[in-house]
């Protein structure tokens, strides 16, 4: 079941999106075939549950979205991109700890 508090991305919502966040935006570009993905995705729902109106918190399906993609030169998943203001600040590739997610989040505010 889909978490109401992390928005689906895509090619066509990707941009506006990201530059209309008030709030630093944690971005996981992922596939449903990636075992690390689906290892990475509760924790990342869980960031979102905790953090309502503190981050914004998104998925981007790479096989979905392959414009957004490329256009950040994701080769491995599970990648995630941590965006303030509208433009990238960091980026980590892997499974990452809740702990470090959350600590790059906070380091954005």
């Amino acid at each position: 079941m889909a978490n109401p508090n992390v928005t689906e991305l895509n090619d066509a919502n990707f941009t506006s999106f990201i530059e209309a966040a008030s709030t630093p935006v944690l971005v996981d570009f992922w596939a449903p075939w990636c075992a690390p993905c689906r290892m990475l995705g509760p924790v990342v729902d869980e960031i979102a549950t905790e953090n309502v109106g503190k981050f914004a918190i998104a998925k981007v399906n790479v096989d979905d979205a392959p414009g957004v993609s490329a256009q950040f030169g994701i080769r491995s998943i599970p990648s995630l991109i941590y965006f303030k203001g509208g433009l990238k600040r960091d980026q980590s590739v892997g499974v990452s700890g809740k702990g470090e997610i959350v600590s790059k989040l906070t380091a954005l505010l």
